[in-house]
């Protein structure tokens, strides 16, 4: 991807990775891989981040940065985006299968990682909650500005009453086949009112356009497919590892709604973070609060198996 479709400096810069590599997924699909950080520091605890619809590894910019002082970082490009190429499959089945094979393609058996997810990367999560994969490498996992069903019929970016025409019209808006276009100050101005807080800094909102309107088009359109139709809450009472849930409030994609019905169906749930006035883009809009609550997943999760180097991909 071009680096002109990125911001050049500051915290939502992408940084270099360490290492790259291609993990293959059970129908084939190859899924870019970034490693950053210590990637050969055995003693380094493994955080796995993975990004939501439209986004890439560029969304976890800040996060990156300042994890990978002293964690090994894991982050990697779901399918037809960033980098990973596009596949006819758009599941959630193959987002769990994406999942698993980078957790396979980096982490020593029966290592233990962090696992973050990012609105449909936290639906990831929860489509894997009973996969081999992710029970033998999760420590614990962030649940962040996500849901696990209703996502249209839930999600108030159509600023009306609830019911059948809303959740119509959010349809036809969030699945459009229109191209974005470039970034311009309109455009910057519908993606915050979308998915970012009223306070949302201009960089903070520059950073996010140039990330979603780098995602091709009928990328975005069959995700958008999948996700009108999702309902993953039975993997959400199967996700047995400690999880953190955590959301803005102002959020219009995925409303506190979804976080209260996800805090009464997880196993076990460690805590509800509900960030005031902040929008659907937690880790760009509060990028050292959603760092410090991986941290603290860290340091509270069962300890990483430390026995054997980070695995070379294809």
């Amino acid at each position: 991807m071009s680096r002109l479709l990125n911001v050049a400096s500051g915290p939502y810069a992408p940084p270099a990775p360490a290492r790259e590599l291609t993990a293959v997924s059970a129908d084939g699909a190859r899924i870019h891989v970034e490693l950053h950080g210590p990637v050969d520091d055995l003693d380094a605890p493994a955080v796995v981040l993975a990004h939501g619809w439209a986004c890439s590894t560029k969304f976890w910019a800040a996060q990156i940065r300042e994890l990978a002082v002293d964690h090994r970082v894991i982050a990697y490009d779901q399918r037809g985006h960033g980098r990973s190429p596009a596949s006819l499959a758009c599941t959630a089945d193959a987002l769990a299968d994406d999942l698993e094979a980078v957790l396979k393609a980096t982490l020593a058996p029966g290592e233990k990682a962090v696992i973050a997810g990012h609105s449909m990367g936290g639906m990831t999560v929860m489509a894997a909650a009973e996969r081999p994969g992710l029970r033998e490498h999760a420590a614990a996992v962030l649940l962040c500005s996500t849901g696990a069903s209703r996502l249209v019929a839930e999600s108030t970016v159509i600023p009306i009453r609830a019911g059948r025409l809303r959740t119509w019209l959010t349809a036809r808006v969030l699945g459009s086949r229109a191209p974005l276009g470039p970034v311009t100050p309109v455009a910057r101005a519908i993606l915050k009112y979308a998915t970012m807080g009223p306070g949302s800094a201009p960089h903070m909102v520059e950073a996010c356009a140039r990330i979603v309107h780098a995602c091709p088009r009928k990328v975005r359109h069959a995700w958008s497919q999948v996700l009108d139709l999702l309902d993953l809450d039975h993997g959400v009472r199967q996700l047995t590892v400690p999880t953190a849930v955590l959301v803005g409030s102002a959020d219009r994609m995925t409303p506190p709604v979804h976080t209260r019905s996800l805090a009464a169906a997880l196993p076990q749930l460690i805590d509800v973070t509900e960030l005031p006035g902040l929008g659907h883009m937690t880790p760009v809009e509060a990028p050292e609060l959603v760092t410090a609550k991986i941290r603290e997943l860290v340091t509270s999760a069962p300890k990483a198996t430390k026995n054997t180097q980070v695995k070379e991909g294809a």
